[in-house]
C-alpha cells in the first residue's frame, strides 16, 4: 500500500498510467485521465488534507488541496512513475489549466452538488466559460481601481464629470483614463485568446479572428457612402454591402459573447482540420484554413448573434429591475452565495460588462456588493472567534481572506476557505445579505431610484471601489449593514459545526472514552503529515498519509491512548507536567522569526524554533512514530510518545531538489527513539542551489499545550533539550 500523500492521490485517480496530463491551478490538481471511469472520487475525498474531487466530463479529474496545491503538485511529479507523464504545456493539452483563479479551497466538491460534476454539457459549458475570464481577472481588478480613482477625483470635484457626453478632460487625466479603457475596450481580444485556448484551438488564430472586428477600418465601414441605417429588433443598425452580401457593423469594443461564441465554433473547426488535414502540413494550413472560414463567418453572423444574445440577457434582467427595484435588490444578494459555488456567476459578469457598453451603467454590482460584504462580515467574525481561541490556523486562513475581500473584492477564499466548511456560517451570512438588500431595496423607494443603485463601472465591490456607486451614501450603508450584521451574528453564535466542538472538549478521562477518541490518531498522525508532505503548505491543506496515520491509530488504541497524547514505555506523562524536546540537529537555535519564509517565522504552521546547522545529519528529537518521511528528504512528520507533534523541515524550499543532496534512513511507520538518524544530507549541494539550510522545528500541535517555548537560544547539539513544553493543567 502506497503511504506517500502524491502516491495515494496518483493511486486514486487510476495509477500513473491513466495520467496523460497533470496541471494545476491556485488551489485545484487537473489531472487529464486515459479512462475517467478509473479514478475512485470517494477514495481521493478520504485522503486527509484533500478537500474535495470530482470527476468531470472529458475524462477529467479535479483534486482539491488549497492553498499550497503547488508543492502537492511537485511532489506527485518527482515520483519516479511519473516521469513519462505530461504536464499539458500546449494549449490544446492544458486548455489555459494553468492559469490562476480565485483562492479557493473546496470549489469542486461544491459544484458536485449542483448541476456541474452531473451534467457533462453543463461542466464543459462553466469551466469554457470561468476560464476564459479567470485569467484577465486581475487586469479587471487593476483596471477597477483606476475608474474608482477617476470617479473619486469627480466626487471630490478634481475633474469634471469624467464619463458625461460630451466632457473633454484635459490631457494629463485624459492619460489616466486610458490606464482602465485599455482593458475594456480590448476585453474581446482578451476573452477570445482565452476562450480559444480553452477550446483546444491556437489561442493567436481566436486573438486575430476578433482582432479583424476591432480594427479602426472595421468600424470605419460604417461611414462608407455604401452603408445603410436598418432598423431591427426596435434598433437601428448599420449594414454594409460585403460581396452582395450585408455586413453589420458593430462597435465590439467591451463585448464578450461575440468572442465566446467565436471560440466554441473555431474549436470544432480547428478539430475538423486536424482529421482531413495531413499533420506534416498543420502547421500551415490548419490555421490559415481556420483564418479564411471563421474570420467572415464570425464578421457576418457569429459577433451580431454575440450581440444580440447578449442584449437579449441583459434586458431580461434589466425589465426585472426595472420592474422593481425593490425585489431586484433583494434577489442578487440572496442568490450569489448559492450562485458562486456552483459557478453559475461567470454569465452574470459577462452581463454586467455589456449592461456598462449599452446602458452606459450597470445595476447588478450595487446588489452584489451586499452579498461580497455579508461574506466578508461573516469572515470577521469567524476572525474575531480564532483570535479569542488562539486558533492560529484559523486566524491566518480569515485574516488572508478579510484581506482579499476588503481589499480586492474576492469572496472566493473566504467561500471556499472557510465559509463552506462550517454549516453554521451560511445562515447567518444570508440575514447579512438580506439586511444589505432591504437597505438596497427601501433606500431606492425612498430616493426614487428607478434602476437601484448603478455604477457606471466594471468594478470589484471591495472597500476601495465604494466611490464607483451610485450614490454612494446609499452603497456604503448598505453593505456596511451587511458586514456588521453577519459578523455579530456569526460571532454569537459561533461558527463550528457541533461535532467539532464536542471533539475539541473531549477529554481522556476514562479508558472507554480513550478507546473512543483513539480511533481519531489517524487524524491526528495525518495532521502531522498534511504538513510535512505538503512542503510549505497550510495545516489542512496537504495530502496525508492514510497508512502511516492508520498504523499510528492502531498502536495509540493497543497502548489505551487518547488523540493527543499516547503513553510511552509503560508511563504517562503527569497531567501540567513539563515536556522537553530535544534538538534534532548539531548548530545554532534561533527565533523562527529568523526563517526566511513568512509561514514558518509568521507561526502558521504553530510554534518551535529553527536550527542553523552546522553538521549533516538529522536526528529524532524523541521517541515516537515517523508518520511522514518524504523521499526527498527535505521534511519529517514524527508523532512522539509523549503527545507531541512535531514537523522538521530541513532547509527552505529544498524540496525542489527532488532529493539531490539527500540519505533518507526511516521510512512512513518506523519507530525511532531519540537520536535515531533520520536523514544526511550534502550541505554542498544545498548551498550550490542557493537554499537556506536553517531547518525550522515546529509543534504542529501546539494549542494542545499551554506554553511552547525554546531551552534557550544558541550553540546547541543534537539530543540536547531544545524545545520546553507546558501541558494544560
Amino acid at each position: 500500500m502506497a503511504y506517500e500523500p502524491a502516491q495515494e492521490i496518483v493511486d486514486a485517480v487510476g495509477g500513473p498510467d491513466n495520467i496523460a496530463s497533470l496541471t494545476h491551478c491556485a488551489t485545484r490538481l487537473r489531472f487529464q485521465l486515459k479512462d475517467g471511469d478509473k479514478a475512485d472520487k470517494n477514495t481521493a475525498e478520504k485522503i486527509p488534507g484533500v478537500l474535495g474531487a470530482v470527476p468531470q466530463s472529458g475524462d477529467r479529474f479535479q483534486v482539491v488541496i488549497g492553498g499550497g496545491v503547488q508543492n502537492v503538485y511537485n511532489e506527485i511529479m518527482a515520483l519516479p512513475a511519473m516521469a513519462g507523464v505530461g504536464t499539458g504545456g500546449g494549449a490544446a493539452a492544458s486548455g489555459g489549466g494553468g492559469a490562476g483563479e480565485s483562492d479557493a479551497d473546496i470549489k469542486a466538491r461544491e459544484r458536485a452538488k449542483g448541476p456541474r460534476g452531473t451534467n457533462a454539457w453543463l461542466d464543459t459549458l462553466f469551466e469554457f466559460l470561468s476560464d476564459s475570464f479567470r485569467p484577465i481577472l486581475g487586469a479587471l481588478l487593476g483596471a477597477s481601481l483606476f475608474i474608482t480613482f477617476m470617479a473619486l477625483m469627480a466626487t471630490l470635484d478634481v475633474i469634471p464629470a469624467w464619463n458625461s457626453p460630451g466632457v473633454t478632460l484635459p490631457p494629463s487625466w485624459q492619460f489616466v483614463n486610458l490606464m482602465w479603457q485599455c482593458v475594456f475596450v480590448f476585453l474581446p481580444l482578451m476573452v477570445a485568446y482565452n476562450a480559444s485556448q480553452k477550446i483546444g484551438a491556437d489561442p493567436w488564430v481566436g486573438f486575430a479572428i476578433m482582432a479583424v472586428m476591432m480594427l479602426p477600418g472595421f468600424t470605419d465601414l460604417g461611414q462608407n457612402d455604401a452603408a445603410t441605417q436598418t432598423e431591427f429588433l426596435g434598433s437601428k443598425i448599420t449594414t454594409i454591402p460585403i460581396f452582395g452580401v450585408p455586413l453589420t457593423i458593430f462597435d465590439y469594443s467591451s463585448q464578450v459573447f461575440p468572442p465566446l461564441l467565436m471560440a466554441a465554433v473555431l474549436g470544432l473547426v480547428y478539430k475538423g482540420l486536424r482529421k482531413i488535414i495531413p499533420e506534416n502540413i498543420q502547421l500551415i494550413f490548419v490555421p490559415f484554413l481556420a483564418m479564411l472560414i471563421m474570420i467572415p463567418l464570425t464578421a457576418f453572423l457569429i459577433g451580431p448573434i454575440g450581440v444580440y444574445a447578449g442584449a437579449a440577457l441583459a434586458n431580461l434582467l434589466s425589465s426585472i429591475n426595472n420592474f422593481s427595484p425593490f425585489i431586484f435588490a433583494i434577489v442578487i444578494p440572496l442568490a450569489y452565495p448559492f450562485m458562486v459555488p456552483l459557478g453559475l456567476h461567470w454569465p452574470i459578469n459577462a452581463i454586467m460588462l455589456l449592461n456598462i457598453q449599452t446602458l452606459g451603467y450597470d445595476f447588478i454590482q450595487g446588489p452584489m456588493g451586499a452579498w461580497n460584504f455579508a461574506c466578508f462580515g461573516a469572515t470577521a467574525g469567524v476572525l474575531v472567534l480564532a483570535w479569542r481561541e488562539k486558533d492560529k490556523q484559523m486566524r491566518q486562513t480569515a485574516t488572508g481572506a478579510l484581506a482579499a475581500g476588503l481589499l480586492g473584492g474576492i469572496s472566493e477564499p473566504s467561500l471556499y476557505g472557510i465559509h463552506l466548511r462550517y454549516k453554521r456560517i451560511y445562515p447567518r451570512m444570508l440575514v447579512g445579505c438580506l439586511t444589505g438588500g432591504l437597505i438596497i431595496g427601501i433606500g431606492s423607494l425612498i430616493l426614487g431610484l428607478p434602476n437601484g443603485i448603478t455604477t457606471q463601472a466594471f468594478v470589484f465591490t471591495s472597500l476601495l471601489t465604494i466611490p464607483a456607486f451610485n450614490p454612494i451614501g446609499l452603497y456604503a450603508i448598505a453593505v456596511l449593514g451587511a458586514f456588521v450584521v453577519a459578523m455579530v451574528l456569526v460571532m454569537i453564535s459561533g461558527y463550528k459545526n457541533p461535532a467539532d466542538a464536542e471533539l475539541a472538549l473531549a477529554g481522556a478521562t476514562t479508558a472507554t472514552e480513550d478507546a473512543r477518541i483513539a480511533g481519531g490518531a489517524a487524524d491526528e498522525a495525518a495532521a502531522v503529515s498534511n504538513v510535512a508532505g505538503g512542503e510549505e503548505l497550510l495545516p489542512g491543506a496537504g495530502a496525508g498519509v492514510a497508512g502511516a496515520a492508520g498504523g499510528a491509530a492502531a498502536g495509540a488504541a493497543a497502548g489505551s491512548a487518547t488523540a493527543l497524547a499516547t503513553k510511552g514505555e509503560g508511563e504517562a506523562t503527569d497531567v501540567g507536567a513539563l515536556i522537553q524536546v530535544a534538538s534534532p540537529l548539531d548548530g545554532t537555535a534561533v527565533g523562527l522569526d529568523t526563517v526566511p519564509d513568512p509561514v514558518f517565522a509568521g507561526g502558521v504552521m504553530g510554534p518551535g524554533v529553527a536550527v542553523e546547522p552546522t553538521g549533516d545529519t538529522v536526528y529524532a528529537p524523541g521517541a515516537g512514530t515517523v508518520v511522514a518521511a518524504q523521499p526527498t528528504g527535505h521534511a519529517f512528520g514524527l508523532q512522539l510518545d509523549n503527545g507531541v507533534e512535531v514537523l522538521i523541515h530541513v532547509g527552505i524550499d529544498t524540496v525542489n531538489l527532488k532529493g539531490e543532496g539527500f540519505d533518507v534512513k526511516v521510512k512512513n511507520g518506523d519507530r525511532v527513539e531519540t537520536g535515531t538518524p533520520l536523514v544526511t544530507f550534502d550541505r554542498a549541494v544545498i548551498e550550490k542551489a542557493g537554499y537556506p539550510l536553517i531547518t525550522p522545528v515546529i509543534v504542529l500541535n501546539g494549542d494542545a499545550f499551554d506554553t511552547v517555548d525554546p531551552v534557550k537560544l544558541g550553540p546547541v547539539s543534537h539530543g540536547e533539550p531544545l524545545l520546553d513544553i507546558q501541558k494544560k493543567a
